[in-house]
């Protein structure tokens, strides 16, 4: 998902198409997991354990956090399957600006699961108390790591795009 609020936010893409903007993802960072994995590695005998980070935020919450990244300021209008996000204004940087009032997501039923679960989340209490493990990395920066990588590549397809060449869309 952050990959196409880079695409939109360079030019490359017009619009995001989402199932859903209401339900909870988990958001964790892949270093406080792996951290955690080590911390079971040190453990005295093996056990079952749950890596997770116990949060969660909406998807609507996540997009809005990273076309905030680029300084792209969203309205959210409408409610379900009519729920769509329209550009209020381009505050941060002159390289990612998008005319006020361009819709650039919306809701698309050809996403739609079958068995959507609206939350699932992990409880990391055995880990917090047995091994002392805590989530280091909070949401917003989990969210500026993945945009500024995810901007970093996508600059290489606008790159070659104005230079003449296709660029495959591995992200759809």
């Amino acid at each position: 998902m952050v990959c196409h609020c880079s695409r939109i936010a360079l030019g490359l893409q017009d619009k995001l198409y989402l199932e859903t903007l209401i339900h909870k993802e988990i958001g964790g960072h892949a270093k406080d997991y792996v951290r955690m994995m080590w911390m079971i590695l040190q453990a005295d005998k093996a056990e079952d354990w749950v890596i997770a980070t116990g949060t969660t935020t909406k998807i609507r919450d996540f997009v809005k956090m990273a076309f905030d990244y680029v300084g792209i300021e969203l309205e959210f209008v409408g409610s379900g399957v009519d729920e769509i996000a329209k550009v209020v204004r381009c505050n941060l940087n002159s390289e990612y600006q998008i005319k006020a009032g361009t819709e650039v997501l919306a809701i698309d039923p050809k996403y739609f699961r079958p068995t959507e679960v609206d939350l699932l989340i992990g409880d990391p209490t055995k880990a917090k108390e047995k091994l002392g493990w805590e989530p280091q990395i909070q949401l917003p920066e989990l969210v500026d790591d993945m945009m500024s990588s995810d901007l970093k590549l996508m600059q290489k397809d606008r790159f070659l795009k104005e230079g003449g060449y296709e660029t495959m869309n591995y992200f759809e």
